[in-house]
């Protein structure tokens, strides 16, 4: 199982831990949403638990619960900046369709 981390999400990740004071990295993860299945769900991690894997690259970490592995597996995080709009961009290879808002995806069954 792996998980990417690009300098920019690395970068991106740094900069909101400082901000916000404490923290030990970005938990990734995936809730059921949309018209196609699923969303990702980011959020803060302050540790890593009993259930969870971690990844680190550029001196940044991603905490990912194990029950969410199977649909992130391979996964590139990125983040971009395209004029005003900035945001985290996920490369998933297990993803096969996306809901034409953008907002869910599905993987196959």
């Amino acid at each position: 199982m792996n998980i990417e981390i690009t300098e920019a999400a690395a970068r991106r990740i740094q900069e909101q831990l400082a901000k916000r004071g404490h923290g030990l990295g970005l938990r990734v993860g995936v809730r059921t949403s949309g018209c196609s299945g699923y969303a990702y769900a980011l959020d803060y991690a302050d540790e890593v638990g009993d259930n969870d894997v971690s990844f680190e690259a550029h001196g940044s970490t991603i905490v990912v619960d194990r029950k969410h592995l199977e649909l992130l597996d391979g996964l590139r995080l990125d983040f971009r900046r395209d004029g005003l709009n900035q945001m985290y961009h996920f490369d998933n290879p297990n993803v096969v369709d996306h809901c034409g808002c953008g907002e869910s995806f599905a993987v196959a069954s």
